[in-house]
């Protein structure tokens, strides 16, 4: 996929400023937040950046943690002051997206990192397991459990430095394996991949997340 060059310089959708509810806050202080944008404008869905806390009113109803560099993202989130409301909004069980970088930040515990940041999703994720970016890789396979009515058959999956989820609790399920081993998870209003959906042309996974 590739984003349009105006993306660089879009801070929301048209017309949000209009908008009172349903819009996705999109988090840019860092990594691929214009990806993700671009696919929710193909959705028509409304969208704004969140970049400081003042961007983050009562219209955001859902956010999106994108990939890039998690240590990174975690102290700009405390810089900016968005921090605290992003963790009011997953604590309140609101819907979160959380896309390779998105999935480090929102797990219970990293196995190779002392850091925790949102800690809510049931899971033990280590840093940038699959190697470094030129070793990064591409697969196919389902989202969802056999028989679930969300099920997604033959999603594209991109690799890109991407978190090895090394163990899953109680509270969280397993949606998708690559060689049996879970890259994408699911808690109650939380979806999380170790692979960027937004970096393909498939829409599937960001329409089940606003659906929720």
């Amino acid at each position: 996929m590739v984003v349009a060059v105006e993306y660089i310089t879009k801070e929301e959708s048209d017309g949000v400023q209009a908008a009172k509810h349903g819009v996705t806050g999109i988090l840019a202080v860092q990594g691929a937040f214009a990806e993700h944008a671009a696919v929710l404008d193909r959705l028509g869905a409304p969208w704004r950046l969140l970049r400081a806390a003042e961007d983050f009113d009562g219209s955001i109803d859902r956010v999106i943690l994108p990939g890039g560099e998690s240590t990174t993202q975690g102290k700009l989130l405390r810089s900016t002051g968005l921090f605290e409301p992003i963790a009011a909004h997953i604590a309140a069980g609101k819907p979160v997206f959380g896309t390779c970088a998105g999935m480090i930040l929102l797990a219970r515990r990293l196995d190779n990192d002392p850091n925790v940041y949102f800690g809510a999703l049931d899971a033990v994720v280590r840093r940038n397991a699959y190697g470094r970016q030129l070793g990064s890789f591409a697969a196919t396979a389902d989202f969802g459990a056999s028989g679930d009515p969300d099920r997604i058959e033959g999603f594209p999956l991109v690799f890109i430095r991407g978190p090895y989820v090394v163990s899953v609790g109680p509270e969280a399920t397993v949606e998708t394996e690559v060689d049996g081993h879970p890259v994408a998870l699911r808690q109650g209003g939380i979806i999380a991949t170790a692979f960027h959906p937004e970096l393909t042309d498939d829409t599937r996974l960001h329409e089940l997340f606003l659906s929720l």
